[in-house]
């Protein structure tokens, strides 16, 4: 049931996991086998200890080992090193004639950093923002924000997160055309994109005033590419461990949603690559 088989886990996933400076270092097998179970946990939405561990290792082993790994390479980078590796290498493989940029809900069950009561769910939820290039292909998220706010909360602060994730992975935003809903239609959130030299094509928000009375360039048919973001959201939702939150740290919940990302980029690409 393995979301991305062990040569690509090998090839793709290990090289930028960090290994123990003390102590002796995991076996190649036994970082597979670890992180297959991550993976179990992000398809299933298992709980931790429900981990079918005996599936992924030839030995004993424990969930709190698992999760052990998963807490520790979250905490120094490994997963966000991996995206931008990725995501730098493989770019050609994007199509940046347009991005999309949308934000996103989600229940948060057991409460943790970056967590508020948002009235639309009547619940508990954390929000993010995302960019995705034209085929639907996510290439970057902000951190989590707690989820009484809206779109446009901290949108300076959530926008510099994404731009960074393009700069880091050497994406230049010089020309890009951005789609963008009526839920981000402000001066503040225009002028960071003409800061940035990004084209902004952002549906006009009737509560600004009526839309004939605008100066701003809106094109409809370049518009009409946003939808992809909305598929995008759904291949993450085939991951049930990112439907509700559980973890209750702000950053395990953002890796976990970075590990999800990085396993649809390489399957969707995964016909191209050459291993």
């Amino acid at each position: 049931m393995s979301i991305l088989d062990k040569d690509r886990i090998k090839t793709f996933i290990l090289p930028y996991l960090s290994q123990g400076k003390r102590g002796k270092n995991l076996t190649e097998d036994k970082r597979i086998s670890i992180v297959l179970s991550i993976f179990h946990r992000l398809k299933t939405g298992c709980q931790w200890r429900e981990l079918p561990l005996e599936k992924y290792f030839t030995e004993q082993y424990s969930y709190e080992s698992v999760f052990y790994h998963f807490n520790k390479w979250c905490k120094d980078g490994s997963w966000k090193r991996m995206w931008i590796g990725l995501l730098a290498k493989y770019k050609n493989h994007l199509d940046l004639s347009s991005i999309q940029l949308d934000g996103s809900q989600t229940r948060a069950n057991r409460g943790g950093n970056k967590v508020g009561f948002q009235f639309r769910k009547a619940d508990e939820s954390t929000n993010f923002l995302y960019l995705c290039d034209r085929q639907g292909i996510l290439i970057a998220i902000s951190e989590p924000i707690s989820g009484e706010h809206h779109d446009l909360a901290e949108i300076k602060q959530q926008f510099e997160q994404l731009i960074n994730w393009l700069d880091q992975s050497n994406i230049r935003t010089e020309g890009l055309f951005l789609n963008a809903d009526a839920g981000f239609d402000s001066q503040e959130c225009r002028q960071i994109c003409s800061q940035h030299h990004i084209e902004a094509n952002i549906a006009f928000n009737k509560r600004n005033g009526a839309t004939e009375n605008r100066n701003e360039y809106f094109d409809e048919l370049l518009y009409e590419n946003r939808y992809v973001i909305e598929r995008a959201f759904a291949w993450l939702d085939a991951f049930k461990a990112l439907l509700i939150r559980y973890e209750t740290t702000a950053i395990n919940w953002l890796n976990l949603n970075i590990i999800g990302m990085i396993v649809c980029f390489l399957r969707k690409i995964s016909t191209k690559i050459k291993s």
